[in-house]
C-alpha cells in the first residue's frame, strides 16, 4: 500500500514517521507534496520519503490519498484532482471537514474517510478517532483501521462528537507536556536533575496511561489505590483540588470548543 500526503505538515508528518515505525510501510511507499518545495525535501529526504511536486503527482503515486491541508484549504486543493481521486481512498486529517464536507467536494463515488489524530501517532502511541460515517467498502475500511491501528488507538465517532474527539484528542498533548513541565519543575526544585525528571515524570504518565487502558479501571479508583488514609498523595490531591486542577482541565476543553463553534 502506498501513502500520499497532500500538505506535509506536524501532523501529517507525525503519521508518515508513525506508520513507517510501526512497520506499517516502507518509507519509499510514503510521498508527499506541498506548497515550500524546499521546506517538503527537508522533512521528507531524511526519512526516505518522497517529494512530488504537485498533487496530481500524489494521487498517481498513492493508494490511499491523506488530505492534510487547512481546513479552508481543502476545497481548493482537492478540486482540480477530483477525477484522479475516484479510484483511491481519501483520508481526511483536516479538522472540521467531514462527510458532507468531501461528499460536496470529491466526485460521486468516491471512497472517503474523515479523521483526527494527535501527534503521538509519531511513536505509535497515538489516537486516531475515525468518523463514523464514510463511503468506504467494508474491505476498504478494514484496510484503514489496520494501518492507522500500527500508530496507537483506533476508535470511531458520530459525526457531531468528531470535533470534540479531536479537540480532547489533539489539543491535550499541550496540556500533558504542560503538566509534565509541571512536575518536573517541582523534581528540580527538590534536586532531581531535569533529565531525570523529565524522564521519570514522562514514563509515570505513560505507565498510568498504559495501566487504565489495560485494566479498564475507573480513573477515581485508580487515584484511590494511591492515596493511603493520613497519607502523603491525598494531601497532594487536596492541593490540586482547593486550586480547581480538575475544573480548570474541563474550562480549557469548553474554551477551546467555544473558539471553535464561535460561542
Amino acid at each position: 500500500m502506498k501513502i500520499g500526503f497532500i500538505g506535509f505538515g506536524n501532523m501529517a508528518q507525525a503519521l508518515a514517521r508513525g506508520l513507517v515505525r510501526g512497520g506499517a510501510v516502507e518509507a519509499d511507499a510514503i510521498g508527499a507534496c506541498a506548497r515550500d518545495r524546499a521546506k517538503l525535501q527537508r522533512n521528507t529526504e531524511p526519512f526516505g520519503f518522497r517529494a512530488f511536486d504537485a498533487s496530481a503527482e500524489v494521487a498517481a503515486f498513492a493508494d490511499v490519498v491523506i488530505v492534510a491541508v487547512k481546513p479552508y484549504q481543502v476545497e481548493a486543493v482537492i478540486t482540480p484532482i477530483r477525477e484522479a481521486l475516484k479510484t483511491k481512498i481519501v483520508v481526511s486529517v483536516a479538522a472540521g471537514v467531514t462527510f458532507d464536507d468531501y461528499e460536496r467536494i470529491l466526485a460521486p463515488g468516491t471512497a472517503h474517510l474523515s479523521t483526527c489524530p494527535n501527534t503521538p501517532v509519531a511513536v505509535c502511541e497515538g489516537i486516531v478517532a475515525l468518523e463514523r460515517r464514510h463511503s468506504l467498502s467494508a474491505e476498504q475500511l478494514k484496510a484503514i483501521e489496520e494501518l492507522f491501528a500500527h500508530v496507537g488507538l483506533v476508535l470511531a465517532v458520530d459525526t457531531p462528537l468528531l470535533g470534540m474527539a479531536g479537540t480532547i484528542c489533539g489539543c491535550s498533548p499541550a496540556f500533558v507536556a504542560m503538566f509534565i513541565e509541571a512536575l518536573s519543575d517541582a523534581a528540580v526544585k527538590h534536586g532531581i536533575p531535569r533529565a531525570d525528571a523529565y524522564r521519570m515524570v514522562s514514563q509515570m504518565i505513560v505507565g498510568t496511561g498504559k495501566l487504565q487502558l489495560e485494566t479498564g479501571q475507573h480513573p477515581g479508583a485508580m487515584k484511590d489505590a494511591v492515596c493511603s488514609p493520613g497519607g502523603t498523595t491525598i494531601v497532594g490531591v487536596g492541593e490540586l483540588e482547593q486550586r480547581g486542577f480538575r475544573g480548570a482541565v474541563i474550562a480549557a476543553i469548553d474554551a477551546i470548543d467555544a473558539k471553535i463553534n464561535g460561542k
